[in-house]
């Protein structure tokens, strides 16, 4: 994959049918296209969809309310993982989050994602809380995390 061609564009109706194709491989819990489209008229929202070499390969998403950025969901391709794609995603959505003046953030991973937890985790997330039976699929918890400074965003 060649990463010199990433390009981060924001979430287009033309591209919920390739992203539900990842959200499936990704996601026990799929979202549902009606939830995508949402994101395209919620004022909170700022959704990208991450291209390499013309192909979507990611896309994540956040909601900035008052000073808080709550990370929504984030996906990468099965073929696109482990190749630092995510890491980018996430430091581009919560940069134009403090861009917009919001000084924290916050999201919930699944307690058995202990790649994604690491990631969080290199970024300046810690663990704060569990959200017990947070998912529908399967009663798993959640793990809550914070990065309180978004100003000393790490990435």
């Amino acid at each position: 994959m060649n990463l010199k061609t990433l390009r981060f564009v924001p979430l287009e109706e033309s591209h919920i049918e390739a992203i539900q194709v990842i959200e499936k491989e990704w996601n026990s819990s799929p979202w549902s296209v009606q939830s995508f489209r949402n994101e395209l008229t919620n004022p909170q929202s700022v959704f990208r969809v991450a291209f390499v070499d013309g192909n979507i390969v990611g896309y994540g998403g956040v909601w900035n309310l008052i000073d808080e950025s709550h990370v929504t969901t984030v996906a990468i391709s099965k073929e696109s993982r482990r190749s630092g794609l995510g890491k980018r995603l996430i430091v581009k959505l919560l940069s134009e989050a403090r861009s917009a003046g919001m000084t924290c953030a916050t999201l919930e991973v699944r307690a058995s994602n202990e790649g994604a937890i690491k990631l969080y985790e290199t970024l300046g997330f810690c663990r704060a809380a569990i959200r017990k039976k947070y998912y529908p699929d399967n009663q798993e918890d959640a793990i809550v995390m914070w990065l309180y400074d978004l100003a000393n965003l790490d990435g």
